[in-house]
């Protein structure tokens, strides 16, 4: 096959593979939202509160002990090899052991941060995901390297759909956080067992070949470094506002939260199960060639992303208001913020694998340590200043400082996307302006704007 074919049949398997991803993204996202509007009229938003804290902490242990065993299978040469995919698979189930134990150490000091007993007792039966989590198949790992994002979509949305069932049968009879808790077991355990019935080239068994654990450690000590960071900066904003906000103000926030995370999500899965596994193939090309193949690429997600994104900002209050109950009104003014908010990740999340597919890593660690420290410090700060709104504002503003870090770190490495990042923006703020007349036109207001003034801020 020669080069023109190559690219040619790499292009059909990106343009298959992104389909996919959007199409799964697309019903997951409908799943979720049908079950969180039920859900929402089962339980109080109080449930809500807790969950988001407890999600926090395991999503912060994960991160804090990821080392990097799928980037690994996907970028390493032996990643079709049985022992070193057998090795990663034993790793794995070590590792969702530790994790067991390290949730059991934390549950009493965090019931205790956050003054709600309940979580001593839900923090451990949560954890036990990370045990099922563990056993999960690497068939899911080595589909993805092999772009076949079909067979990945149909497992978790298969999982997630049965899930969904499953726990709104439990609210519904429950009518307690227990509900969203058993609910959070289903899926792990559905994704495990589905993972093992279809069929890989490597049937998973415990080994550990030593060759293969210095290479995936080797490679996961930055992945864990970098993972670390993103947790910190990702969820600084949960921890902090989960403090300082009422239990049942917390709930609704992360309502708002929640919706604005669907442009972010279909990003990161674009850029980890489709931009990632290409970029590795091509690692080897000059920075030229790779940002040339790179361009055309992202050309594709961002543009039309702009448009989504404008639509959001300016028209999500609506989504709130008619999707949940005048307990969650306030989200509405708080949507459309994060939304607007969201642009400079929109910006280096469709470049930021190429960082690690050249095999440099510590940068996206740096940005999200910066963007951390930036949310310790402008979270608490904003709120002593201007109260709620300013809080918001804080988290809206805090992508801008990963942005910079990306840029500069891009630049560096001879791969900057500077140019189509300035085209792109003004496109977005272009959008913006026009939508918001729009609305003015048609006497609407600002977005969430009486729902706003209501809370008397």
């Amino acid at each position: 096959m020669n080069n023109h074919q190559a690219m040619g049949s790499n292009k059909k398997k990106v343009l298959r593979a992104s389909f996919f991803v959007i199409f799964g993204f697309g019903m997951s996202q409908v799943i979720r939202l049908a079950s969180n509007i039920i859900l929402t009229r089962l339980l109080v938003p109080e449930f809500f509160g807790i969950m988001a804290i407890c999600n926090v902490v395991i999503l912060g242990i994960n991160l804090f002990s990821d080392i990097g065993i799928a980037q690994g299978i996907i970028r390493s040469p032996r990643g079709h090899e049985p022992d070193f995919v057998n090795t990663a698979y034993t790793l794995q189930v070590i590792r969702g052991g530790i994790l067991f134990i390290l949730l059991l150490i934390a549950s009493y000091p965090i019931s205790v941060f956050y003054e709600q007993r309940q979580i001593l007792y839900i923090l451990p039966v949560i954890g036990l995901n990370t045990i099922i989590q563990g056993f999960i198949s690497t068939s899911l790992i080595l589909f993805s390297k092999d772009l076949q994002q079909g067979k990945v979509n149909l497992i978790e949305l298969t999982a997630q759909g049965m899930t969904a069932l499953l726990t709104i049968t439990l609210a519904y009879f429950l009518r307690n956080v227990w509900a969203l808790v058993f609910g959070t077991l289903f899926t792990s355990l559905i994704k495990m067992v589905m993972s093992h019935l279809f069929k890989s080239e490597v049937k998973n068994q415990f080994i550990l070949e030593k060759k293969a654990v210095h290479e995936l450690l080797s490679f996961g000590k930055w992945i864990f470094l970098s993972t670390m960071m993103t947790f910190f900066a990702s969820q600084a904003d949960r921890l902090i506002i989960g403090k300082i906000f009422t239990l049942s103000f917390f709930g609704v926030y992360n309502i708002a939260l929640m919706l604005s995370d669907l442009p972010k999500q279909i990003i990161a899965k674009i850029s980890r199960q489709v931009l990632y596994p290409l970029i590795s193939k091509y690692s080897d090309l000059s920075r030229d060639e790779l940002r040339s193949k790179m361009t055309k690429q992202r050309r594709i997600i961002v543009y039309p992303l702009a448009l989504c994104v404008s639509v959001f900002a300016c028209f999500g209050d609506f989504l709130i208001l008619f999707l949940y109950d005048n307990r969650y009104d306030a989200a509405s003014w708080i949507l459309p913020l994060l939304v607007i908010g969201i642009w400079p990740l929109v910006l280096y999340s469709t470049v930021d694998m190429s960082l690690l597919a050249i095999g440099k890593p510590k940068y996206l660690a740096l940005g999200n340590f910066i963007k951390f420290l930036y949310m310790i410090i402008f979270i608490p700060l904003f709120y002593r200043i201007w109260g709620i709104f300013g809080a918001i504002i804080a988290v809206v503003l805090n992508d801008i400082p990963v942005y910079i870090v990306i840029l500069v770190s891009l630049v560096r490495e001879r791969l900057s996307f500077l140019k189509q990042d300035l085209c792109v923006t003004v496109i977005f703020l272009l959008l913006i302006s026009v939508f918001m007349l729009l609305r003015s036109f048609l006497g609407l207001g600002l977005p969430g704007e009486a729902a706003y003034y209501a809370m008397g801020l």
